[in-house]
């Protein structure tokens, strides 16, 4: 008979894919995971994982006993979620990923009020420059720029957001003020790495950039792969930079430019596992959010400066 804690430590080896770090999700040393994950495969007289330098990787064996302790674990997640009171279920942590710009400038500050209203609720949140994987159990929600394309995943529409090419007035003093997009071949530019950017929808800056409209090959004298790092070089006359306008225009020295000719919108998706949204926690979470930012459209549109914070109270 299947073990189910072999069952647990498998899932957890299968979705981090390296020992290290299941081994710290689990609270176990390094050499007793890898011997319980070695002594599970002899037990099913089948190996499950190809090991090597760069991790854990399911065989084909793998891959068919993961469909079936995903159902598992699932199962087992709602039991004990039916056998709980309801006022345990307003309680509990909620692990929220979103993108660095978006979690720290609007996000956060609106969670505030969330947490006051559910003290009982702990969130986690996940504000990183990547996408946040809710297969390998990384976040109970999350909030991306693409639409993610993974099945057992409910997915809606959030908000859009616009952005715009801004500058310092530092930088306008040195370099000038380009009127119009064939300038700015002359210009300083400032933008994510190319080979490191994680969504084909900050590719901003690329298709502005056409050699028939620019002329001179464009120079960028900051790239990275933190669209902070990027506001905060922009304000400091490094270059030009498409931002958010929910980061540029609230209270910072930059001034948008090109508005006629740099015109980008793009989407924030919320994205949920079907079991999670299920969890009124969750649920309560999701309806926030949705209510918060349809409140914020001005701001996110860059047709306001200032964040609408919600009420405290319920």
């Amino acid at each position: 008979m299947v073990d189910w804690q072999d069952i647990q430590i498998f899932l957890e080896v299968a979705r981090s894919q390296r020992l290290t770090d299941a081994a710290r999700r689990l609270g176990l040393d390094h050499s007793t995971l890898s011997r319980r994950t070695r002594r599970f495969e002899q037990k099913l007289n089948t190996q499950l994982f190809e090991r090597s330098t760069h991790g854990y990787h399911l065989t084909e064996a793998g891959q068919q006993l993961l469909a079936h302790a995903e159902e598992m674990a699932r199962h087992a997640f709602e039991a004990g979620e039916s056998l709980a009171d309801k006022n345990r279920q307003l309680s509990g942590q909620i692990r929220l990923g979103v993108t660095e710009g978006f979690g720290t400038w609007v996000v956060a500050p609106l969670l505030a009020a969330f947490c006051e209203r559910h003290p009982g609720i702990t969130l986690d949140l996940l504000a990183l420059p990547r996408v946040v994987n809710l297969s390998r159990h990384e976040a109970d929600l999350a909030i991306t720029v693409e639409r993610p394309a993974s099945q057992g995943l409910i997915i809606s529409r959030l908000c859009d957001y616009r952005l715009r090419l801004y500058g310092s007035q530092a930088y306008f003093q040195r370099h000038g003020r380009p009127s119009r997009l064939a300038e700015l071949g002359h210009h300083r530019l400032i933008g994510y790495v190319d080979d490191l950017i994680f969504s084909e929808q900050l590719s901003y800056l690329e298709p502005l950039l056409d050699p028939a409209v620019v002329g001179a090959a464009p120079h960028f004298s900051i790239r990275s792969t933190s669209v902070t790092t990027q506001h905060a070089a922009a304000q400091q006359g490094a270059g030009l930079a498409i931002l958010p306008c929910f980061m540029a225009e609230p209270g910072n020295p930059l001034e948008s430019v090109l508005n006629e000719e740099v015109q980008i919108v793009r989407q924030f998706w919320i994205t949920a596992r079907q079991e999670q949204r299920r969890l009124a926690r969750v649920r309560l979470l999701w309806d926030f959010l949705r209510e918060a930012l349809e409140a914020n459209r001005a701001l996110l549109m860059g047709e306001s400066r200032e964040l609408v914070l919600p009420a405290n109270s319920v």
